[in-house]
């Protein structure tokens, strides 16, 4: 005869779950309410603009026509910089703290990266703007002279034999560079944490089996990390979308859909509403709302799959081992 096997919950029991479940229900009504405010106070801009608000590239609210189309390229653009140059460093920096690392070396490298996690952006952004920015100029024309055969590293101001360093400032490379400095401890962490929980067996299998270092993590540490690895990208992408005060110091706006990330000019979402909100008027505060609305659901989408992906990679995972 089959039993159905149940367990009694005590009164501390019932009083924790209760507080975990209350806690994300509060978090699920925040976000709705959120989302409730900003459509709400864009409305009046999103009815006056119809489709055009996603179509337009130019920003003009006071009169004329307006929309994302160029702030919401350029947000996607440096963003994506931003994650190609974060992801190597994060994933070389999780692997060495995991795997290379001694002891003391491994517990202070963790300090650091999660200290830097905790950088003010303002700090990035002043250092880029008065460090990194000269310095990246020659980076961008050495691969304006060898690739710029690609459209992304088109610079249209220069040819190969002259040199403008004002053609390759305060542009979308720039501001991925530092970016990504901003998303690499958020990713590393992700990444190390699940290579940390590679199972001991499987570690010790391969080594019995004649592997490298290199071997067993890649035919171990790397399999069962995958979907840490992918989430931690997304989680970082989702940060970058949204990063502000970073990009407003360095970037030079440009209401254009700008193609070519090593040119001078682009803009943002979030530098569009920084800049503009202290002296809009009741109807451009609506079109600085409706913006917020649009990054807003773009980054709900990308931490949302971000956080799936990596709930999934926590448990069920398998290596090639």
């Amino acid at each position: 005869m089959r039993r159905n096997l149940s367990s009694r919950l005590n009164t501390s029991d019932r009083q924790f779950r209760a507080l975990l479940r209350g806690g994300g229900i509060a978090i699920l009504v925040l976000l709705v309410l959120v989302g409730m405010f900003l459509g709400v106070r864009g409305w009046q801009a999103l009815r006056v603009a119809g489709l055009s608000f996603i179509t337009a590239q130019a920003w003009n609210p006071g009169g004329g026509a307006f929309g994302i189309a160029a702030v919401m390229i350029g947000s996607i653009l440096i963003a994506l910089v931003a994650v190609v140059v974060a992801v190597p460093l994060a994933l070389g920096s999780a692997l060495f703290i995991s795997e290379y690392a001694p002891g003391f070396t491994r517990r202070f490298l963790i300090t650091i990266l999660d200290l830097m996690a905790a950088v003010p952006s303002v700090i990035f952004g002043l250092w880029g703007v008065f460090l990194l920015q000269d310095r990246v100029t020659f980076l961008s024309r050495w691969i304006n002279n060898w690739f710029g055969w690609i459209p992304a590293f088109r610079v249209s101001l220069t040819t190969r034999h002259t040199f403008s360093p004002t053609a390759y400032t305060s542009s979308t490379f720039i501001a991925g560079i530092v970016v990504a400095l901003m998303i690499t401890p958020i990713a590393a962490s992700i990444m190390r944490e699940a290579f940390s929980q590679a199972p001991p067996g499987e570690r010790e299998g391969a080594y019995a089996l004649g592997a490298t270092r290199w071997g067993m993590i890649r035919s171990v540490v790397l399999p069962f990390g995958r979907g840490a690895m992918i989430g931690g990208t997304m989680l970082g992408l989702g940060r970058a979308l949204g990063e502000t005060i970073a990009v407003v110091m360095i970037i030079s706006p440009a209401y254009v859909i700008q193609p070519y990330i090593l040119e001078h000019g682009t803009s943002s979402i979030s530098s569009l509403i920084a800049l503009h909100y202290q002296e809009a008027t009741p109807f451009q505060i609506s079109a600085l709302m409706a913006a917020g609305l649009a990054l807003f659901a773009l980054t709900l989408v990308v931490n949302f799959i971000a956080a799936v992906i990596v709930s999934r990679s926590r448990s069920g995972a398998t290596s090639e081992a």
